[in-house]
């Protein structure tokens, strides 16, 4: 059984490949760098990461915004009601 990303009985080719390759690698992305260089990299992905962000229009978000008040309200008297009941029946059956 096989797809795309391998399977148990067959492992990946980068798994096949020798601990001697791996030793010898140096540099690359992972290579060790200062706290603060690692920091300024940490910060310039998330930079990057933002701006692929589809940002919503403001009359998407008003509308989105909208929709989740009138779900928490819908929520707050349904669970208010349930709430309501379970006390007066726990009254009615302790006393």
């Amino acid at each position: 059984m096989t797809d795309a990303v391998g399977s148990i009985d067959m492992p990946d080719a980068q798994d096949e490949a020798p601990d001697s390759k791996k030793r010898n690698r140096k540099g690359g992305k992972r290579a060790k760098k200062g706290p603060l260089k690692r920091l300024a990299l940490f910060y310039r992905q998330i930079v990057a990461e933002l701006r692929k962000v589809v940002w919503p229009t403001r009359n998407q978000l008003t509308s989105y915004t909208t929709a989740v008040i009138i779900f928490v309200v819908i929520m707050i008297g349904l669970v208010t009601l349930f709430d309501y009941g379970l006390g007066h029946a726990a009254k009615y059956v302790f006393g």
